[in-house]
Parts: structure tokens; C-alpha cells; sequence
């Protein structure tokens, strides 16, 4: 599984496909206004720690770096890696590139980042919980973990509308990775294995493994003049992302760093 994903993003940077777009010029202008356009880093991140978790491509790590933050960019793929080294010695900005699996985090020390940030990407990873300990672990008492998934709706409806619209086809409660999606999707990312996590894994695991949330976003796409079966349009009527702001505590932080965990 991983080294599939690993070379269908490989080969989406190589192809220049969406999702693999590098920062743009006019970013570095302001690049936290970029980065967090819902005011949730509170205007600054200058000395902060912040890990960019399976966000390489050569976005995030740079901009935030240029805000002044200390920048590590962990991703699974070597040529978005690529990106990032090259975009930081452009700039001539230090960040540090790590190559890993979102569910490996074991080189970093606990309570090493002030923030974490995480763009869409849980869904290429079959226990949601395992990716949350790891950040738990890693995560600074009081620091922030904001992260971006895919909704389960948006992994369960049809690609194109019928009759009556986007059909759910694929089961809420399934268990293994969801069926191949064809070449040229705008909701899914052709050749890699991604699977559908709950809302009880997505929000439930979250607080289970030490975060509370502090608020929640539905980043709107939606167009429903658009044509249909365009993102756009799809998105009108199946929410496509959510957008999650948790606080590590110092109360569900145990002995050895990591979270208190229980199980409902």
C-alpha cells in the first residue's frame, strides 16, 4: 500500500498534476494569510516549531518558513520531497525534509512541534486513530494540530450525477480500501489506494487520542450551475473536505509524553 501511493504521487508530480502545484510567486507576499485563511494560528507563527505532515510539494514548508516559523515537512513521496529542498534553496530558507509515512513518526522526539498541519491525506491510510497517536506523541501541551480530510460522503458517491444525483454507492461501514477510481477523477487521485474513515474515527478518534476540538470547517467548493460531474458542481451537493482545529492537553498527556488513550 504504501509504496503504491508513494509512486502514484511520484508520478502525479512527474505528470504535474493537481495537487503537486508548488507555492506561487504572489504566496510569499503573505504567506500566513495563505496558509491560514481561517485566522486559527491567531496572525503569527515566527519561532514556532511546526511539523507539515504529508504536505510535501513545495507549498507549505516554504510559506511557513517565510513566516518565520522552524519548518519540518514530513510526505511518503520522494519527488515531492524534491520540491520542497528545491523551493527551500531558492528562497534560501531552512527546512528540514524528512521521508515517511504519516504513521511513523518515531524519529521525532514527544512533544517536539508547537503545530502540526496535515492537508489532505488521512485517507491514503487504513487506521485514522494510529496517524492521531503519532501527532498526539509529537504535539507540544497546548500546541495545535489542524488537519484537512476527505468527508466519507465524498469517498461514497458516484463520480457523476444520475437522474436523481450523486448516488451513494459504496457502503458507509466497509472495511478495506475503496475500489480503484478511473483516470482524470477531480474527487479522487487515480492509482492510489485510499480508504473511507467514519465520522466516528475522523472526530471520535481524534478527542480518543488526546486532542480537543476547538472548531470545524466545511471549505466550500460548491458551484451548482456548474456542469455536472465537475468538482464543482459535485460539491454543491456532496461535501467534499472537512477542516479540523484540535488542542493537544497537558491533562491527556501521561508520563511518557504520549496520549491517555481509552477506547468507548
Amino acid at each position: 500500500m504504501l509504496e503504491q501511493n508513494r509512486r502514484a504521487w511520484d508520478e502525479r508530480v512527474r505528470r504535474g498534476q493537481s495537487h503537486t502545484e508548488t507555492a506561487r510567486e504572489s504566496d510569499f507576499r503573505d504567506p500566513l494569510a495563505v496558509m491560514d485563511d481561517c485566522g486559527w494560528l491567531e496572525g503569527s507563527v515566527r519561532g514556532k516549531r511546526i511539523l507539515c505532515l504529508a504536505a510535501g510539494g513545495g507549498k507549505h514548508s516554504v510559506l511557513f518558513a517565510t513566516a518565520g516559523a522552524s519548518v519540518t515537512v514530513v510526505d511518503l513521496s520522494r519527488a515531492m520531497l524534491e520540491q520542497d529542498r528545491r523551493m527551500a534553496k531558492e528562497r534560501g530558507l531552512a527546512v528540514r525534509v524528512v521521508e515517511s509515512s504519516m504513521e511513523d513518526l518515531s524519529m521525532f522526539p514527544a512533544a517536539g512541534f508547537d503545530v502540526v498541519i496535515q492537508p489532505v491525506s488521512t485517507c491514503y491510510v487504513p487506521d485514522i486513530v494510529a496517524v492521531y497517536r503519532q501527532v498526539a506523541r509529537v504535539t507540544a501541551a497546548g500546541g495545535l494540530y489542524i488537519s484537512q480530510h476527505k468527508q466519507p460522503a465524498t469517498l461514497q458517491a458516484e463520480v457523476l450525477p444520475s437522474a436523481r444525483g450523486y448516488t451513494l454507492s459504496e457502503p458507509y461501514y466497509r472495511t478495506g480500501p475503496l475500489p480503484p477510481v478511473m483516470e482524470g477523477s477531480q474527487h479522487r487521485e487515480a492509482g492510489t489506494i485510499e480508504f473511507l474513515h467514519r465520522w466516528q474515527e475522523l472526530i471520535g478518534g481524534l478527542c480518543r487520542s488526546g486532542f480537543v476540538i476547538e472548531d470545524l470547517v466545511e471549505p466550500r467548493h460548491g458551484d451548482p450551475l456548474a456542469e455536472p460531474g465537475t468538482f464543482k458542481h459535485r460539491s454543491a451537493f456532496v461535501p467534499p473536505f472537512v477542516t479540523l482545529k484540535a488542542r493537544r492537553t497537558a491533562s491527556q498527556i501521561d508520563a511518557t509524553g504520549g496520549p491517555k488513550l481509552w477506547t468507548p
